[in-house]
C-alpha cells in the first residue's frame, strides 16, 4: 500500500455563522462546531483512506475564543499519522470578522478514524507522509496522544451506568 501525503487528506471549510447556529448570549453552539470537526476529519480520513470511515474517538475539544454571528468559521482537517486501520486526523476551527478581516484560532482536536472494509471490519490503510512543519510535529507527536487515548480508554469502568428513563 502506497503512503499518501498528509496534504492529500487536508479538507477545509467554510461557512458563515447565522442566527440558527448560535445560542442564547450570540456564540456558536458547541455541538454544532464539533458536529463541523467530525464532518472534516471524516472527510479528510475517507480521502487518505480511499474507504469508508467511522470515528472512532474525538479528544477534548478545547474552546479557546468564541465564534459570534455573522463570523466566518473555518475548519480545517488533516490526517497526521496512522496505524494499521486507524487515523489520527488534526482539526483546527479558526472564526474570522468578515468587516474587520481578524482572525482567532477558536477549537482545535484530534480525532480517531477507522478505515472499514465492504464487511464493515477494520482496514489497512496507507502510511502518512508529513512534509509541512506543522505535520511533521503533529506526525513525530502522535504516538504519545494514541498512547494516552489507550490509558483513558482501559480507565474506562464499563460496569458503572446510569439508570436509563429512571428504571
Amino acid at each position: 500500500m502506497e503512503a499518501r501525503y498528509s496534504k492529500q487528506s487536508r479538507t477545509i471549510k467554510t461557512s458563515l455563522v447565522l442566527p440558527p447556529d448560535i445560542n442564547h448570549i450570540g456564540t456558536m453552539f458547541g455541538g454544532k462546531v464539533t458536529s463541523y470537526i467530525d464532518e472534516v476529519a471524516a472527510i479528510a480520513a475517507t480521502r487518505h483512506a480511499q474507504r469508508t470511515v467511522v470515528t472512532a474517538s474525538m479528544d477534548p475539544v478545547d474552546f479557546l475564543s468564541p465564534i459570534k454571528r455573522g463570523d466566518a468559521v473555518t475548519v480545517e482537517g488533516f490526517v497526521t499519522w496512522t496505524g494499521r486501520s486507524s487515523m489520527e486526523v488534526y482539526v483546527k476551527v479558526i472564526s474570522e470578522n468578515l468587516y474587520s478581516g481578524e482572525k482567532q484560532l477558536t477549537a482545535t482536536s484530534f480525532l480517531t478514524m477507522v478505515a472499514l472494509d465492504k464487511n464493515g471490519k477494520p482496514a489497512p490503510v496507507p502510511r502518512v507522509i508529513p512534509e509541512t512543519d506543522e505535520e511533521k510535529y503533529l506526525h513525530r507527536t502522535a504516538p504519545e496522544r494514541q498512547r494516552r487515548r489507550k490509558e483513558r480508554k482501559q480507565s474506562f469502568d464499563t460496569s458503572f451506568s446510569l439508570p436509563i428513563n429512571g428504571a
